[in-house]
């Protein structure tokens, strides 16, 4: 029994082993995999498409339509009333009824629409042994006045879903720099967590160093025992230190695939060097991008127009209103037995057809509102405050965002200044770690000394893997600020 559960246990094992992929990752081909694989950008495209979509739609709605309903058949079986000046009387009914009808719609810009209708209906009166049958054709249409002076509706719907689809593809750019932001300040975070680990581990070889060497030295009786114990102290934090920078690993690693959509099986290796490009950014130049490419003023822009719009569909409706509709009808009818076959009723109602005078009918409705009691000049009086409130809030969009460009661009500039700064500290550490070293192999420092300069080395290494980090991700917050690849000298299309 416990063969066959190490058994089991083992082919489960090696199943998630053969399922598992290794990933060697830079920042780059990270960025990549999340733009294909991140859940998040997944379902941004998808709002895209919904707004495409419906744009197209809107256009759609604009060109012919044609339709066409058909009965066949429908049968009925029923008692009906009659009543006129000689009184109430009922009458069975038994009908079998076939028609066809086919509707060609098409749309105005102007709001209005043409459209053809045709239409053949048979009924058979069976309890009168007949055959009804209707050829008909309309040609119509119909074109609302107001939409020349007042509001229309067929471009305003176009207009807006224009809008709502300019907007969805910004909307898309902005998520894409922030997920760009955000793979970037995972991936360093992760890195920052391993050069820790690594950090760690190193403290702890030389920390074991250390205390081998003063293990000797008290064997020698070169030093006291509580220097030997420190040591030993000194060790045992450093061992946990690298336990803890493990397990922080583990979980900064999880979460990095998580968001660049990894399989949380996966493993991943990054390859970075810490080369960087010095960029000292124009304070002009960064907001002059902002103003012009950020979506948050866009986005107010269309509010105000969809402000005016809504201004100028209530202002219409309290306007008078009319409506001119126009058509031109041939019919033909045939009444024949219903012995005789279904062929005779249509060639009898198309003579009819041809012969028959034509219907026609032209109407122009006017309506004019005349009392509300102030309500529509209310509304009106709404939507005004309402694109005013637009245009303050638009106006504080602007200044939050020249402000947030100016501190990220003053941010930027005195990053990279403290990035060579702490390059030049990495180096008189290193040199001073060395020298201290050497001085406790000779005797001449104590073990307190030694744990200093190794603290201060490792501080060295630290703040400048934590000033490069913010350096790029300083550079990589402002471009999705601007929508501005300061880096590469290229405007985010």
């Amino acid at each position: 029994m416990n063969k066959k559960l190490t058994a089991g246990l083992l082919l489960s094992l090696m199943s998630l082993g053969l399922q598992a992929e290794i990933y060697y990752l830079d920042i780059d081909k990270s960025i990549e995999i999340a733009r294909e694989k991140s859940y998040s950008m997944l379902s941004h495209k998808q709002d895209v498409i919904i707004t495409e979509s419906s744009m197209k739609a809107t256009t759609a709605g604009l060109k012919t339509h044609i339709d066409m309903d058909f009965t066949i058949p429908q049968y009925t079986e029923t008692i009906r009333s009659f009543e006129d000046t000689s009184g109430l009387t009922y009458y069975p009914v038994r009908q079998l009824n076939y028609s066809g009808r086919l509707n060609i719609n098409q749309p105005l810009i102007t709001d209005g629409r043409l459209y053809l209708t045709g239409t053949l209906n048979n009924t058979d009166d069976i309890y009168n042994s007949k055959r009804l049958m209707n050829l008909n054709t309309r040609v119509g249409f119909s074109q609302p006045l107001n939409a020349f002076y007042g509001y229309n509706n067929v471009r305003s719907q176009m207009r807006q879903a224009k809008l709502n689809y300019e907007q969805s593809q910004k909307r898309l750019k902005r998520e894409e720099l922030n997920m760009v932001y955000n793979v970037m300040s995972s991936f360093y975070n992760l890195l920052q967590v391993q050069k820790s680990t690594a950090l760690s581990a190193s403290n702890l070889e030389r920390q074991n160093e250390a205390y081998e060497l003063a293990r000797n030295k008290y064997a020698a009786g070169l030093i006291k025992e509580v220097d030997v114990l420190q040591m030993e102290v000194d060790l045992a934090e450093a061992r946990n230190n690298h336990d803890i920078a493990l397990i922080n690993q583990t979980s900064a690693a999880n979460n990095f695939k998580e968001l660049i959509g990894l399989d949380i099986r996966d493993s991943v290796v990054l390859d970075m060097n810490m080369d960087y490009k010095i960029v000292m950014v124009d304070m002009d130049k960064a907001v002059e991008l902002a103003m012009k490419n950020r979506l948050e003023i866009r986005e107010q822009e269309i509010q105000v127009e969809l402000s005016k719009m809504s201004i100028k569909r209530q202002k219409a409706n309290g306007l008078p209103s009319a409506s001119l509709t126009a058509y031109f009808e041939k019919s033909g009818i045939s009444e024949m037995l219903r012995d005789n076959e279904i062929g005779a009723s249509l060639k009898r109602a198309t003579t009819d057809y041809m012969g028959r005078p034509h219907n026609y009918g032209v109407g122009l409705t006017v309506s004019v509102p005349v009392l509300d009691f102030g309500e529509n000049r209310a509304q009106v009086r709404s939507a005004k405050a309402s694109l005013q409130k637009t245009l303050y809030q638009q106006e504080v969009v602007r200044r939050n965002i020249e402000s947030e460009v100016r501190n990220l661009v003053t941010d930027v500039n005195s990053s990279i200044k403290r990035l060579q700064l702490l390059e030049k500290n990495i180096e008189i550490a290193e040199k001073s770690f060395e020298i201290t070293r050497a001085r406790y192999a000779d005797g001449d420092v104590d073990s307190q000394m030694l744990a200093l300069e190794r603290d201060r080395l490792n501080n060295a290494y630290t703040s400048h893997l934590q000033a490069y980090i913010n350096y790029q991700l300083k550079l990589a917050d402002l471009m999705r600020n601007t929508f501005y690849d300061f880096v590469n000298g290229v405007e985010i299309e």
